[in-house]
């Protein structure tokens, strides 16, 4: 059996699926909640305590002073302001090390796991512990795109990779082939809020989700959940595309009912090939 696992812990409830997976296999694990994102019934879940996202030094000494081995880096955490971040001394310290690498988070979250594995901790991505998470190519629920959902589809897996390798963000909302939105620093379901705002006369639109080209997938892959599709639905749109064996599905039957009540379609499709 592999050694304690480590659970660095944002909001949603991926972590507590981690935390559940440990149990089934009769793993220890730790939770380390970020304070600011970590939801409280996730500090239930498991042993538990929660740190400051600055405090780089206390947390590393607590997952040692735990007798973690492995670190798995999952939910949801809003990017602070450097005021908020308030680092210790060991976090002042990884940011000068860090340096331009912070400025996307694909860069920041790269130089967080070398970190760590510099501390001689062993990063593992949560597809590793939830592989049953990971969405394969075709249709979660009953219904699928139709031709101009797969044009759309077509179009924002483009933008998608596009502002993806440009570390910006991992989504596309497209209807008709125009993009109405793109995510930044906001999250998902606000990116919605603001497409709804600008969709188009007539059906259709597509929310594409897809992996930054150059991301560290041990950490921050896409994910859809019920919430995705709710906020997908609201916005009106027709359906959800991500990436097929790069991104997550938490909860897959229950996004499924969602979707197929909600008259949306979910569907895993390929990434884009490269140039």
């Amino acid at each position: 059996m592999a050694g304690r696992l480590g659970i660095i812990a944002g909001g949603g409830p991926l972590p507590r699926h981690a935390a559940a997976a440990c149990r089934s296999d009769g793993r220890p694990c730790f939770i380390l909640g970020l304070e600011g994102a970590v939801d409280p019934e996730t500090l239930t879940a498991a042993p538990s305590t929660t740190v400051r996202l600055g405090a780089a030094g206390r947390a590393i000494d607590i997952l040692r002073r735990e007798g973690v081995e492995e670190i798995v880096m999952v939910g949801r955490v809003r990017r602070p302001s450097m005021a908020a971040l308030r680092p210790d001394w060991r976090g002042t310290q990884l940011l000068a090390r860090i340096g331009l690498r912070a400025a996307g988070d694909d860069g920041l979250l790269s130089a967080v796991v070398g970190e760590l594995e510099r501390e001689g901790f062993r990063v593992v991505g949560i597809d590793q512990i939830l592989q049953s998470l990971l969405i394969g190519e075709g249709a979660v629920g009953h219904l699928r795109p139709d031709a101009l959902a797969e044009q759309d589809i077509a179009r924002g897996r483009e933008v998608a990779t596009a502002i993806g390798r440009l570390d910006i963000g991992q989504a596309v909302v497209v209807q008709a082939g125009t993009v109405l939105a793109v995510e930044a620093i906001e999250g998902t379901d606000a990116m919605l809020e603001r497409a709804a705002r600008f969709r188009l006369q007539g059906k259709g639109g597509v929310l594409v989700k897809m992996r930054k080209p150059q991301q560290e997938r041990r950490v921050d892959l896409p994910t859809v959940g019920e919430s995705t599709v709710a906020s997908a639905a609201a916005a009106g749109l027709a359906g959800i595309a991500v990436e097929a064996g790069g991104a997550l599905v938490v909860d897959r039957a229950a996004v499924a009912a969602a979707a197929d009540a909600a008259g949306l379609f979910v569907v895993g499709i390929p990434p884009l090939a490269a140039p």
